[in-house]
């Protein structure tokens, strides 16, 4: 049999008139993985930081409906406000969270994994068997 070329079973392109609309919630949901909502929060904590001290944030996520729990590590230089600066980046993970993903953030845990002392910067460099090696 021959294949037709009319606008039967196909979606693509602009809706035809006297179509009937399909509502929003009728179309289908969409899931955001639990992975790209942590690489928001990590995102969203080096608006924040100066990284050049030491690695990045990393964020784990667990996303429930619409409902994150954060939990952030951050390497931050010390002496500083530690106080301030986890306030600063509750707020701006919660905020880029709901604004990127449309997800409400009801906590965001910090762990501070390390302090980097901003007198004796110490900076890392992998050898090639693996180690960590300091260089001041």
């Amino acid at each position: 049999m021959s294949s037709s070329t009319g606008s039967t079973g196909s979606s693509s392109g602009p809706p035809r008139p006297g179509a009937p609309r399909v509502a929003p919630a009728d179309r289908g949901s969409t899931r955001i993985a639990d992975r790209v909502v942590a690489k928001i929060a990590a995102q969203a904590a080096r608006e924040v930081l100066d990284t050049t001290s030491g690695a990045p944030a990393h964020a784990t996520v667990t996303v429930h409906h619409d409902i994150a729990r954060v939990r952030v590590s951050l390497e931050v230089d010390y002496p500083s406000d530690l106080a301030a600066q986890c306030a600063a980046v509750r707020r701006q993970v919660a905020l880029r969270v709901e604004e990127c993903a449309s997800m409400s953030v009801p906590e965001v845990d910090i762990d501070i994994e390390h302090l980097h002392s901003t007198h004796t910067r110490t900076t890392h460099t992998r050898t090639a068997h693996g180690r960590d090696r300091r260089l001041r």
